[in-house]
């Protein structure tokens, strides 16, 4: 079997993600796997969700034609399997399930919602590949839009793991509840109580951005210190989203969500004592790529 094609859906908070990545089953081991293309569109759904509770009727049809153009792109690429997941937003979406529905019917994309508990095992299992020191603590830490996940690894092995409904537009939006931050600042507390240096693995595409907006950094082990994420906050979270935009080139759905990001990162920095946050750039997209080829092999194990 030569080469597989997967593709990714992942439908955030803030933006919709096709990811597609080819897999050459016969080559050599670093040449495996070449990412083919990655669309990402900023469809927004939280700012409706978190506001109104459910997604407004023109929220939902930008999302069914999107999804209808993705169906195409990945007929085009010549896409084997592939797997279409949503995150916080539709999880909390009243109508969320009905609209899927609709979804399935027009375009034949079956999406499912996925908890955060599974999010986080998705971005964690990926990046766990990757890291080439497994050794030491690390809080892994995935902030999307309506959730942030946090996962405290020890040698490579998973001890906690945990999805809290803080993200960056739910605090635009307001709508974090009171006590979800103490409860978040409280467990973190009791769970790395008596474990040495921690440091953080970010994931999400603010903390990738806040990475090359940063003097100070170690660009050859993607690492940012603590204290350089604290600098570029200070200078980012007096401008209005506009001057972001102008003085950092920043996207627009990037300037307003790239500050609360950035807060929440800190807060979770503050209560483990960590210095450094590490940053691949490795998201959900690629976590559900590396199922699908897992779950292939297994397959094929078991039919032999």
């Amino acid at each position: 079997m030569g080469k597989v094609n997967y593709a990714a859906i992942d439908i955030g908070s803030n933006a919709v993600r096709l990811l597609i990545k080819s897999i050459d089953r016969e080559a050599v081991q670093e040449k495996k796997i070449k990412k083919v293309m990655m669309l990402r569109v900023p469809l927004r759904l939280g700012f409706d969700v978190f506001s109104i509770g459910e997604l407004s009727e023109k929220k939902a049809d930008k999302l069914r034609r999107l999804m209808k153009a993705f169906r195409q792109l990945m007929k085009i690429y010549d896409v084997d399997d592939y797997r279409a997941c949503a995150t916080s937003a539709m999880r909390d979406a009243r109508n969320g399930r009905t609209i899927i529905k609709k979804i399935e019917k027009d375009t034949g994309i079956r999406i499912e919602i996925i908890d955060g508990q599974e999010e986080a095992r998705m971005i964690y299992n990926n990046h766990i590949e990757c890291m080439e020191d497994r050794l030491g603590n690390y809080m892994y830490v995935d902030v999307g839009g309506g959730s942030t996940e946090i996962n405290l690894l020890t040698n490579g092995e998973l001890v906690w793991s945990v999805s809290y409904n803080i993200g960056t537009v739910r605090m635009l939006s307001n709508a974090v509840k009171e006590g979800t931050w103490q409860q978040m600042e409280e467990e973190l507390m009791k769970v790395t109580e008596g474990v040495a240096a921690i440091n953080i693995i970010g994931s999400g595409g603010n903390i990738n951005k806040l990475f090359r907006l940063a003097d100070k950094k170690d660009k050859k082990l993607q690492r940012l210190p603590v204290s350089s994420l604290q600098t570029v906050y200070d200078v980012l979270k007096p401008l209005t989203p506009e001057e972001r935009v102008e003085a950092f080139s920043l996207k627009q759905d990037r300037a307003d969500v790239i500050v609360p990001a950035a807060e929440i990162f800190l807060k979770i920095a503050e209560v483990v004592h960590a210095e450094y946050i590490y940053v691949p750039v490795i998201g959900l997209s690629d976590g559900i790529i590396d199922n699908l080829y897992a779950k292939s092999l297994e397959k094929e194990m078991k039919a032999e």
